[in-house]
Order: C-alpha cells, then structure tokens, then sequence
C-alpha cells in the first residue's frame, strides 16, 4: 500500500513539473509552440492510420492461429506484421513508401489521391483521420489549455479516432483499445480530472452491466443480438472516464445519432433492413462531445427542472 502511495505522489509531482516546464515554454514562446504542437498532431495522424490498418490484420492473425492450433492444424505461413515492421507499404501493391510521400495531408494533396506506385486510388481515410486528429487536438489545446487534462484528454481522443474507424470498417472493437481506454480513464481520475476514482470505478462497471443486461433482455425477447461485448467495454470506459451521470447522454444520443444515420444509410444503399451496422462510431462521437460540452449539457438539463 505504502509502495502504491509513493507510486502515485511520484507520478503527480513529474506531472505538475512537466506542467510547468509546457507553460513557460509557451508563454515564452506561444506561436511556435502551435506550430509544433500542430505539426505533432498531424505526425499522431498519421500513426494512428497505421493502428487502423495494421491492428485489424494482427488481431486477425492471431485468430488464425489461435483456431488452427485449437483444431489440431498444421500452422499456415502468413505475412508478419505489427505496429512498427515492416515500414509504410502501398496496401494495394505492397511497395515500400517513401518518407516523402508519407507527410501527413499534404502528400495526399501533392499525388492527388493516387499512389505513386500503383497509381491506384489512395483511401480518403488517411487524410480525414489526419485532419480530425489535427482539428481534435487543437481544440483540446484550446479547450483545456497546458494541463493534466489536455494530456489526458488527447489520448482519449486518439483512441476514440482509431476505435471509431477499425469499427466502421471491420465491426470489431479490439479489446486492447477499449480495455486500455478504461485503465487510462481511471488512471486519469486518480487526480480527480473528469470525477472522483470511486465514481469512475463504480460506473465502469455500472456501465458494463447496464448494457450487457439489456442486451439479454432484448436477446430474449427478440432472438437478435443488438449490440457487441466490445461496445460495452467502450462503455464501461466512458463511465471511468466520465462518471455515471453522463452514461444516460452518451448512449441516448449515441441511439439517435446511430438510428438517424443508419436509417439513411439502409434507404440510399438498399439494403435490407436486419442489415448489421457497427454501433461505436456513434458511441466515440458522444464519448467527444461529452468530453467538450458535457457539463454545458449537464447544467443545461439541470436547469430545466429548477
């Protein structure tokens, strides 16, 4: 206990001082410290476009594996990958990519979507996760300041962008993700960033079971599973990141945001109707605003009843 104490205060004190050294830097420097911090945002969006495309094809592999060897298969050859080898490659037609036509937004812009190699179309994905990582972190720095908070508030950023499109494009939520969301908001609310620790370990697990619950429930009375275990995992992390009291917001608005989209989606696609469409997009968009506007929310909804 003594151990885990000094543990903590360690932890507190570099965070204060390294608070302190980011303030003076930019009271000393204010344009160039956006600049940078700008420029770091667009290199954070181009990693995170590696985690979206890399992450699935590792979690995949290892599904593989973990199959054949349960089933008594001989291991088939498949392609190493992770997160840092091999280095940037075309997914069309595996060539390498050089550091030139890998800068964030702007060699997009320059190749005009298309990849120097192949001369395939480029996905709009990578410059949009790049934008909304710049345009996000900005308005972090803008909303928080130089503080714990921004320091924390930009990872849950960061992750809410990769889980949002790994579970667009795949419907899967890695438990890496969404698990390491969870620590990270607790980790953050041993300083009382966003509620108390006590309030954010009851309400991840308040929000965990709430949605698990009803999920059986609508299981049982509808023979459909309506939703995945990985978005009650993201949304036993908004409750250890946020608190209970905003839980009800986020999935409401998540529902109607999800229903709205996803009603237009199946009327100008034609597709049928028990047409399964991934849920944590919508989740990640309130898990935002909940971090931006969320106590404007709050008092707002307060004050219609005083």
């Amino acid at each position: 206990m003594a151990w885990s104490y000094r543990c903590i205060c360690l932890y507190l004190n570099l965070g204060r001082l390294f608070n302190l050294m980011l303030e003076q830097m930019i009271l000393l420097y204010p344009g160039t410290s956006l600049v940078f911090f700008a420029l770091f945002s667009l290199a954070i969006g181009s990693l995170l476009n590696v985690i979206i495309y890399r992450l699935p094809l590792m979690i995949k592999a290892s599904w593989t594996e973990e199959c054949r060897s349960f089933l008594n298969l001989t291991p088939e050859p498949y392609e190493q990958i992770n997160l840092f080898f091999p280095r940037s490659f075309c997914p069309n037609c595996k060539s390498s990519i050089p550091f030139w036509h890998n800068i964030p937004i702007l060699s997009y812009l320059i190749l005009r979507g298309k990849s120097h190699c192949c001369h395939q179309h480029i996905s709009l994905q990578y410059p949009l996760v790049e934008a909304l990582t710049l345009g996000l972190s900005l308005a972090a720095w803008w909303f928080f300041g130089v503080s714990f908070t921004l320091f924390f508030s930009l990872i849950f950023i960061w992750a809410l962008i990769v889980i949002a499109f790994i579970d667009l494009k795949h419907t899967i939520i890695p438990d890496s993700l969404s698990l390491g969301l969870m620590w990270v908001g607790l980790l953050a609310n041993t300083s009382m960033l966003f509620t108390t620790l006590p309030t954010a370990v009851f309400s991840a697990v308040g929000g965990y079971l709430s949605l698990w619950l009803f999920m059986q429930l609508y299981y049982l009375v509808t023979g459909k599973i309506g939703m995945g275990n990985g978005d009650f995992k993201l949304f036993a992390a908004f409750g250890a990141w946020f608190g209970g009291v905003y839980l009800p917001f986020i999935l409401v608005s998540s529902s109607l945001l999800g229903a709205v989209v996803g009603i237009i989606y199946l009327k100008t696609s034609g597709k049928h109707k028990d047409t399964p469409l991934p849920f944590g997009p919508f989740l990640c968009i309130s898990g935002l605003i909940t971090l931006f506007y969320g106590h404007d929310i709050l008092y707002w909804y307060i004050s219609l009843y005083q």
